[in-house]
């Protein structure tokens, strides 16, 4: 009796360390378990006028439309059908079309590429292929693109190709983002002659089995929306057709949007944009040549 009541007496000072040791182990593993937790972002279908901003690589870095600025080219309220940026410094017989991305063809930045794409002896278009109403925040951005079909856009642009072949014997397609979309399904036709798609969206490896025209593929390394491994399936797909001509770049270290929505204050923003657009100068002048 006197030995069951010393050692119960002695273990009594053991139990309660083991029991801070179990609820610290406890508490550790709940707040574990909360780090790990998966970051729920807004619905897609998020109301317009929502206080949570629909997260999408494609509207991250908005250009600013109140940026002001010197341009070499004006606005024709209809260009064969369409409201449209012209530019072009000298006589040419090589026309280009810019196919913009959700904030249409009114962003600075890209007026300043089509200026200088048209300094380098091209005449350059940018239609408003979103009819007037580019994509705006506080837009559910799912709701807006169902009133915003690439695939009509490109139907839309075929009359203005039709104009632009009577004067300018060659015609390339440049785009970045949503604009890739139209341009790869204006390649699917025998309309043009060369196509430039930056960071695409909405573009698939079935889209690349169609191509009808030389086309070079500019990706960015961390593009959450077209990330290497599917730009390289491009590749892969491409390779297969072995007469269409095919030119693919991933750029390190950038996002979605490098090429025309691109951080004007960091350097390496910068040149990697004018790089990209170098790119697609060099590939139309491969294959625009008359």
């Amino acid at each position: 009796m006197m030995g069951a009541t010393g050692a119960t007496r002695s273990s009594a000072p053991l139990l309660l360390p083991c029991l801070l040791l179990v609820l610290a182990a406890a508490a550790a593993l709940a707040s574990a378990e909360k780090a790990t937790a998966p970051l729920v972002l807004p619905s897609a279908g998020a109301r317009a006028g929502s206080s949570s901003r629909e997260h999408h690589p494609c509207l991250d870095n908005p250009p600013d439309m109140t940026a002001t600025g010197t341009f070499a080219g004006f606005v024709a309220d209809d260009f064969h059908g369409l409201r449209a940026y012209l530019t072009s410094f000298r006589r040419t017989d090589r026309a280009v079309i810019l196919a913009s991305d959700y904030y249409g063809f009114q962003a600075p930045k890209l007026r300043k590429i089509a200026d200088q794409v048209a300094a380098l002896g091209y005449y350059v278009v940018v239609p408003d292929l979103l009819h007037g109403d580019p994509y705006k925040e506080g837009v559910s951005f799912s709701e807006w693109l169902k009133t915003h079909s690439p695939a009509d856009a490109a139907e839309k642009v075929k009359p203005l190709i039709a104009a632009l072949k009577k004067k300018w014997k060659t015609i390339g397609v440049g785009s970045y983002c949503w604009g890739a979309k139209v341009a790869v399904e204006l390649a699917k036709t025998d309309e043009i002659q060369a196509v430039v798609i930056s960071h695409p969206a909405l573009v698939t490896v079935d889209d690349m089995k169609e191509i009808k025209c030389p086309i070079e593929v500019l990706g960015g390394e961390l593009d959450a929306l077209s990330p290497p491994k599917l730009v390289h399936q491009f590749e892969r797909a491409l390779e297969q057709n072995k007469a269409i001509d095919h030119f693919v770049k991933i750029f390190p270290r950038v996002p979605h949007g490098f090429a025309c929505r691109y951080n004007s204050s960091d350097p390496f923003s910068v040149k990697t944009a004018e790089e990209a657009r170098k790119d697609m100068i060099s590939w139309f002048g491969k294959h625009l040549k008359h």
